[in-house]
């Protein structure tokens, strides 16, 4: 899987909602409690499950992300991705490899944030599509469709915990015909991280080939 969370092209800002004709009042409203919960929340950690089907694609992974404000850290199967909101590291550990590349949230089409947190409303259109319930918990369903017509993905599925106001699970049709499915569980927030955990440690990867991208 390149660069996590389907790139993590898997980035937890919160960011106001500004309503407009072509948006649903009801799917404003969901994800604007939503920002307001998990922005009110000092740091979160949870663990997540991916699963992608194609015609030319199978594969699930289990993971776990940390997230404190705009940084955080994601463990994936043999990867890691680390983001002190200024500077991200991919780490591939079967290879000893880290790359380096600048953070630009505008170049990050799906992140770590967006899948707990709505940071969409510059580049989708939303829309609420009634409740669900699932092993006992009720979930607003809230859709999203891509405002640029060039874009990768046809449309994602949030599914919104009521009593929580936090995203649990969701679904992604990408236009090449692959579906990515994820899951977000054992969260427990306002932990003590400190910042170190968002920033690459050279010395605990010694022999490790840094390719700098910036």
């Amino acid at each position: 899987m390149k660069k996590i969370f389907f790139v993590c092209t898997l980035a937890l800002c919160a960011a106001s909602l500004s309503s407009t004709a072509q948006n649903d009042p009801k799917a404003k409203a969901v994800l604007d409690a939503m920002t307001k919960k998990v922005s009110s929340l000092k740091t979160i950690k949870a663990n997540f499950v991916i699963n992608i089907t194609g015609t030319k694609v199978k594969d699930s992974k289990k993971g776990s992300i940390s997230l404190k404000g705009e940084k955080y850290h994601v463990m994936l199967g043999n990867q890691e991705i680390i983001c002190d909101s200024k500077t991200s590291w991919t780490y591939n550990k079967d290879a000893k490899e880290v790359q380096v590349n600048n953070y630009n949230p505008a170049e990050q089409s799906m992140s770590p944030a967006k899948l707990l947190t709505n940071s969409y409303e510059k580049e989708y259109k939303y829309s609420y599509k009634g409740e669900k319930k699932e092993k006992g918990k009720t979930y607003d369903v809230i859709e999203l469709t891509p405002k640029d017509n060039n874009s990768k993905v046809s449309k994602i599925e949030l599914l919104v915990d009521k009593a929580t106001s936090i995203v649990a699970s969701g679904n992604i049709w990408e236009k090449n015909g692959n579906k990515i499915q994820y899951s977000i569980n054992n969260l427990v927030s306002d932990t003590n991280i400190p910042d170190t955990y968002f920033v690459w440690d050279a010395k605990a990867h010694a022999g490790t080939e840094v390719v700098d991208l910036r």
